[in-house]
């Protein structure tokens, strides 16, 4: 039988891209949203994958979500986390709810996911987890205080998590992507664009295949071995 694999936010973009790569790698996946209807049907049309609704920062959502989808499709073999959101502002300026939101969503939402499929792992002696952090996590960004804690966050909680989870055949890790070519980064005018490009050593933004593609590598039997690990994808921006 397939694994199963569950994707949050995974109807555009990275996640977009990581739930196809899953798919034709043979899982049996699983994509969340909670915004855009309008693209969540279109990737379910397109890919045949199903998707499901709910928020993320919302604990009591997560356990009700992943119910119909084990109902579904199967207990969740494989969780990634990879919904998120930003609100940018200097923290002098920042309202409260900004940051409020983007821990909720960014960092929140993996102790959600996390927690409510935990258990099953441990109980099957198996799971795979692949949480989504960012260059920004590690260097720090002006104007993202709140994302750049979120996404930190998450490379403690994954560290933490591996190991309470490692004897029980759950790996746990984190992919830090740097500037990807997806619709957010499409939405920067081209003079800032051409400034970050000339800061990054591949004079490039990545794609987000080459962030599916480590996720993929991940949740694979050949990557068991691995865990507690943060993954750079980041053209050489960042090294650490």
């Amino acid at each position: 039988m397939s694994k199963v694999a569950l994707v949050t936010g995974g109807v555009r973009g990275i996640g977009a891209e990581i739930a196809i790569a899953l798919k034709e790698n043979g899982y049996n996946v699983a994509s969340t949203y909670n915004g855009n209807d309008a693209a969540a049907r279109d990737f379910k049309s397109r890919h045949d994958i199903p998707v499901f609704k709910w928020n993320v920062a919302d604990f009591y959502a997560c356990n009700d979500g992943v119910k119909k989808i084990e109902e579904a499709l199967g207990p969740v073999d494989i969780l990634v986390n990879n919904a998120g959101i930003t609100r940018d502002g200097m923290l002098h300026k920042m309202d409260i709810q900004w940051w409020t939101d983007v821990i909720s969503v960014n960092l929140n939402s993996v102790f959600n996911m996390c927690r409510v499929v935990i258990p099953g792992m441990r109980e099957r002696k198996f799971g795979r987890i692949v949480s989504i952090s960012s260059v920004n996590g590690l260097k720090g960004q002006i104007g993202q205080t709140n994302y750049c804690a979120a996404k930190a966050g998450i490379i403690g909680f994954s560290k933490a998590l591996a190991l309470e989870s490692a004897r029980n055949n759950i790996t746990v890790n984190c992919v830090a992507p740097g500037y990807i070519d997806t619709d957010m980064t499409k939405a920067i005018p081209e003079d800032i664009i051409n400034n970050i490009k000339n800061q990054i050593p591949c004079g490039r933004f990545g794609k987000p295949n080459e962030i599916a593609g480590i996720v993929k590598f991940l949740v694979s039997d050949t990557a068991g071995y691995i865990t507690g690990a943060t993954i750079n994808v980041n053209g050489g921006q960042f090294l650490s």
